[in-house]
C-alpha cells in the first residue's frame, strides 16, 4: 500500500508542512524509519531522532511550527500514529476461513456469516456466535454463551457457561472468563462450604482483555464488564465486580467481589480494590495502591491505604527522614534522663 502525504494528513485531519506528494509506503519508531516511511516525534527527545534520521515525514504536535523534512502536524501525535500503523497493517482474517473440520460443535449452535473457528475449538450447546467473529485455535466456548458481532477470541481462551460477549471485543491468550467466584463459609468445625456460584460475566462493547486475566462469574446477578474497557494482563476480577464505561486496569490489578468501578478509572499496576467498595468516575489509582474504601469521583489517590495523593506524598517525605527523626528524638530523651 502506498499514499501520499496529503492523503495521511486527510486521514487523521492533519495539517501538512512540505511537499504534499511524497509517497508513504509504511510506518517506522523515529530512529529507525527509512526512506519512504513515516515516523512519530511528539516530544523533544524524538523530535530530535526524526532530524537525525531518515523517514520521509513525520506526524509531529500542534506546537512545531518548522521540521528540516515534510511533516503531518496534528492535535494528537499519538493517535494519529495509531491511525496510520492500522492503514498500513491491516488486521486480516485467518487462514482458515470458516469451520476448521478439528472443531467440536455441540447441538444447537449457531454461527453467523464470515466466521472462522479454528482447529480444535470446543463450542458448547446453544452457543450463539454473530457475524465476523474469529475463534481461535483450542478457545472452549461454554454451554449458552454469546459472542457479539467482530469479536476476535486468540487461542486457549476459556469462557465459561452463560458467558455474553459483545461487538468488537478482543480476548487475549490464557484468560479465563466465567470461572466461580471466591465464596466460601467457615464452618464450626474449621473446614469451608462452598457457596454455589450461579451468575455469568457480561462483557460490553469494545473490550479488550488481556493474557491471562481470569473474571470470575457472579454468585447471583452479573459481573459487568463496561464498554470499551482495557484490561491489562495478570488481572483478576472477582465475583460481582461493576466496572464501568472506559475503565483501564493495568497489568497485576486485582478487584475483590461487590466493587464497583466508575466510569473512565484508571487503576494502575499493582493495585488492589477490597470488596464492596466503589470508586467515582475518572479517578486514578496509582500503582502498588489499595483502597480499602469508598473514593468520591475526579481523585488521585495513592498509597495503602489509598488516600490523597498529595497527603501521601507528604507521609512518603516523612518516612525518608525516620532514621534522623529517630536520632533526634533518642538524645532527647537521654538528655532528659540525665537532668532528672
Amino acid at each position: 500500500m502506498k499514499k501520499s502525504l496529503k492523503e495521511l494528513a486527510h486521514l487523521v485531519g492533519g495539517s501538512i508542512g512540505g511537499d504534499e506528494n511524497i509517497t508513504i509506503h509504511g510506518v517506522a519508531k523515529a530512529e529507525e524509519a527509512e526512506e519512504g516511511e513515516i515516523a512519530f516525534a511528539a516530544s523533544r527527545r524524538f523530535l530530535r531522532m526524526a532530524k537525525k534520521g531518515r523517514a520521509s515525514a513525520v506526524i509531529v504536535p500542534l506546537e512545531v511550527k518548522d521540521f528540516p523534512r515534510s511533516f503531518i502536524r496534528v492535535k494528537n501525535p499519538r493517535l494519529a500514529f495509531a491511525h496510520l500503523i492500522e492503514l498500513f497493517n491491516p488486521k486480516g482474517f485467518p487462514d482458515f476461513p470458516g469451520i476448521h473440520p478439528t472443531a467440536l460443535l455441540g447441538r444447537g449452535v449457531k454461527v453467523g456469516r464470515n466466521v472462522s473457528i479454528g482447529p480444535y475449538a470446543v463450542i458448547g450447546e446453544e452457543v450463539k456466535i454473530r457475524d465476523n467473529v474469529c475463534v481461535c485455535a483450542q478457545v472452549y466456548l461454554g454451554r449458552g454463551t454469546i459472542v457479539g458481532e467482530g469479536t476476535l477470541i486468540h487461542p486457549q481462551v476459556v469462557i465459561v457457561n452463560g458467558t455474553v460477549v459483545g461487538r468488537k471485543v478482543i480476548i487475549h491468550s490464557g484468560t479465563v472468563i466465567g470461572s466461580d467466584g471466591f465464596g466460601f463459609i467457615k464452618k464450626e468445625d474449621g473446614s469451608y462450604h462452598k457457596i454455589p456460584q450461579v451468575g455469568k460475566v457480561v462483557i460490553g462493547d469494545e473490550v479488550e482483555i488481556g493474557a491471562n486475566v481470569a473474571i470470575d462469574r457472579a454468585t447471583l446477578g452479573e459481573t459487568y464488564i463496561g464498554r470499551g474497557s482495557k484490561i491489562d494482563n495478570l488481572v483478576h476480577i472477582a465475583h460481582n465486580v461493576t466496572l464501568g464505561k472506559n475503565v483501564a486496569l493495568v497489568a497485576l490489578v486485582g478487584i475483590s467481589g461487590s466493587s464497583t468501578i466508575g466510569d473512565g478509572v484508571i487503576l494502575a499496576g499493582q493495585a488492589g480494590v477490597t470488596e464492596h467498595v466503589s470508586i467515582g468516575e475518572n479517578t486514578v489509582v496509582a500503582a502498588k495502591s489499595g483502597v480499602t474504601k469508598d473514593v468520591e469521583a475526579n481523585k488521585f489517590v495513592s498509597g495503602f491505604p489509598a488516600r490523597s495523593h498529595s497527603k501521601q506524598k507528604r507521609i512518603w517525605a516523612i518516612m525518608n527522614h525516620l532514621p534522623e527523626l529517630m536520632q533526634r528524638v533518642k538524645k532527647l530523651e537521654e538528655s532528659r534522663e540525665r537532668k532528672t
